[in-house]
């Protein structure tokens, strides 16, 4: 009987699609482990396939690939290394009959001596939220332990881990230690929550729990790693970091009463405040450009906290080599504003251009005026202004093959405060998923606080007067946002209890607020959900982002009590 055992948790980045290259991860990080004297190496949830990989499972010719791939490493642990714990989509059946997400599960599987040791299908589908793993995946059976290297593992796929069922009935079978592969995407609070689950399981199942969760951008998705050690004694052992990979050694010993226990091992501290929210954004953005092979990124550097944001986090993700700002002054931009976006990209070390839309501007006046007929100037006009900007925008996009950056915030994309086709457009939007009030207090954290990893420079990168002056789209002369919207404190406050708590309006008036207002506020939000259809992808943070999360039909007669 085996009475020590070396586990290396390896927190990996993988591609979603690309199975040569998470192949290539997953083997430089058991050849790590390997040197540092491992005896078994635990990866990521799909981590050969990626994950989420969505309706790519649906594919046959992507299930056969990843099948071999799974072969593949299954005969190199014949090599005397490391054993191995990967994930993978896995198609039994070689002649499936009916549509293929029948046949199709999400796996784990423990590889060594040169063989596949062992299978846990994730039986617990997620399918809520940014989930839709019923649409392409069959759950699995109740699992039993798999025997490995003297030791008897009990395998729970993410979800399985959550409730009680899938743990109980491995430590009802024999299971030793239970070993969660993860891929679990960040949200605001979300750390403390997987923590308490754990805590959870091992109370319930009196068994050690290691999580181990991918790291890595994916799409609207970002995956922030925080893989843990918890023992039976419930002591956290082992905290990985968090948004960055990471390899860390546990050591196991059996201990007198026939279970096992892990040593002490390296535990970094979670984030906290605006850090986490700050981390998640960058590594959103670094993902999306760096594997969608973009070479940088350009967005409008118009002098608002919006895009100074937006490019702060832009130069941290990707470095000020691979940024692009450009001013686009209209007739109603202020001398402050030309003289902000100046110093922001001075601050930055950004490039900074200059394109004024007013020919643009002229142009479209004189096209439209026999239509328009001398009918007064309206809203028409400003949004020919936004849509301007993008053109302008989209044409140094083509041209030079950045992606360009979108900067509207939540609280905007919320009430419909922006331009469809115009500041709306573009391949990303790192702010999508966050509220006005977030966006104040993230420019303040980053102007005190250099974050992990960035690549920008320290200190103040925001002007003092792009924070503390009243926001304006400059659309027309003496604007400010507060002229359409209530205030920002308000506002935020009103859609937080209408989106991530779905609160009817006597909830929220109970909260304090005037009725009228979250009637408004409700119409608002509803009204605009067609725009948010049309909105580019953008980085989540929150438990309801919109998009995947929040799925509202766009004809919808149901406005709530007025």
């Amino acid at each position: 009987m085996t009475d020590k055992l070396a586990i290396a948790l390896a927190q990996i980045n993988p591609v979603v699609g690309d199975i040569a290259g998470n192949l290539a991860l997953i083997r430089r990080r058991r050849a790590e482990a390997a040197a540092l004297g491992a005896d078994l190496v635990v990866t990521t949830e799909l981590s050969v396939s990626g994950y989420p990989p969505e309706d790519l499972v649906l594919k046959r010719q992507f299930l056969d690939e990843v099948r071999a791939a799974v072969e593949a490493l299954a005969a190199e642990t014949a090599d005397g290394g490391p054993a191995l714990i990967v994930g993978a989509p896995w198609l039994e059946d070689e002649r499936p009959h009916g549509p293929l997400r029948k046949h199709v599960t999400n796996s784990v599987f423990v590889l060594d001596g040169g063989a596949i040791l062992g299978r846990s299908d994730k039986r617990d589908l997620p399918n809520y939220g940014v989930f839709d793993e019923m649409r392409v995946f069959k759950p699995g059976p109740l699992p039993g332990p798999i025997a490995c290297r003297g030791v008897r593992l009990g395998v729970p796929v993410c979800e399985d881990l959550w409730t009680e069922d899938v743990c109980e009935c491995l430590q009802e079978s024999g299971a030793e230690i239970i070993i969660s592969p993860n891929g679990s995407p960040y949200e605001v609070g979300k750390t403390d929550q997987r923590i308490q689950m754990g805590v959870a399981r091992v109370s319930e199942t009196g068994l050690p729990l290691i999580y181990v969760n991918q790291v890595g951008g994916q799409d609207e998705l970002v995956f922030d790693g925080g893989s843990f050690v918890i023992d039976a004694d419930y002591s956290l052992r082992a905290q990985l970091p968090v948004f960055r990979e990471a390899l860390v050694m546990t050591q196991w010993q059996r201990g007198a009463d026939g279970g096992w226990h892990c040593a002490d091992a390296k535990t970094e501290a979670p984030e906290v405040g605006m850090e986490p929210i700050y981390g998640a954004l960058m590594l959103g953005l670094r993902d999306y450009v760096n594997k969608n092979h973009f070479p940088g990124v350009v967005l409008g550097l118009s002098g608002g906290i919006d895009s100074a944001l937006s490019a702060a986090v832009a130069v941290d993700a990707l470095g000020a080599d691979r940024v692009r700002c450009v001013m686009l002054p209209s007739p109603f931009t202020s001398q402050e504003s030309l003289e902000d976006a100046a110093e922001a990209a001075r601050l930055m070390a950004t490039s900074l251009d200059s394109v004024a839309i007013d020919p643009a501007m002229d142009v479209f006046s004189r096209m439209l005026a026999p239509l328009f007929d001398s009918l007064p100037a309206d809203t028409t006009e400003e949004n020919v202004q936004a849509r301007s900007r993008m053109v302008t925008l989209m044409a140094l996009s083509n041209k030079l093959g950045h992606m360009v950056l979108s900067t509207g915030n939540k609280s905007e994309m919320s009430v419909g405060y922006a331009t469809l086709y115009g500041d709306m457009a573009g391949g990303f939007n790192v702010l999508k998923d966050v509220y006005k009030s977030t966006v104040f207090a993230l420019a303040r954290w980053r102007n005190q606080t250099m974050p992990k990893g960035a690549l920008g420079p320290a200190g103040r990168v925001i002007p003092e007067r792009i924070i503390t002056k009243a926001p304006s789209a400059e659309l027309k002369h003496d604007q400010t946002d507060q002229d359409s919207l209530p205030p920002y404190e308000t506002l935020d406050s009103i859609l937080e209890c209408l989106i991530e708590e779905e609160m009817g309006v006597a909830e929220i008036v109970a909260r304090g607020h005037d009725r009228d207002m979250v009637n408004r506020v409700w119409r608002m939000l509803e009204n605009s959900e067609y725009k948010r259809r049309q909105a580019c992808p953008g980085v989540k943070i929150t438990r309801r982002a919109f998009g995947r999360d929040r799925r509202y039909p766009i004809t919808n007669a149901f406005k709530g009590p007025l």
